[in-house]
């Protein structure tokens, strides 16, 4: 089975009560999917060729159904409600190799 993962980067982040409120909720609606994060908010990013240096988060699952599961499920949306229109970001769910 192909594992999946989200590869997220913010272009925008709003203030930083809303990023913290989005990330617990992301965390606890995601730990029930298994995700394991690979690269957190605040790593150091290099940007080369046409890439932009941007906050980069990326969340691996055992499955790209988990994936995509995880991103539908009921507990994400909160999140993301939580998250409101105050952050603009590049987001993929893509399949393993």
């Amino acid at each position: 089975m192909k594992k999946g993962y989200w590869v997220v980067a913010y272009r925008t982040v709003g203030d930083e009560a809303t990023m913290k409120n989005y990330v617990a909720l992301a965390v606890a609606a995601l730990g029930q999917f298994g995700a394991r994060t690979l690269v957190a908010p605040g790593s150091t990013v290099t940007a080369h060729e046409s890439g932009l240096k941007q906050q980069t988060v990326v969340v691996e699952f055992d499955s790209y159904e988990q994936a995509l599961a995880a991103y539908e499920s009921a507990d994400y949306k909160k999140a993301l409600v939580a998250l409101g229109s105050s952050v603009e970001r590049d987001f993929r769910i893509a399949e393993g190799v």
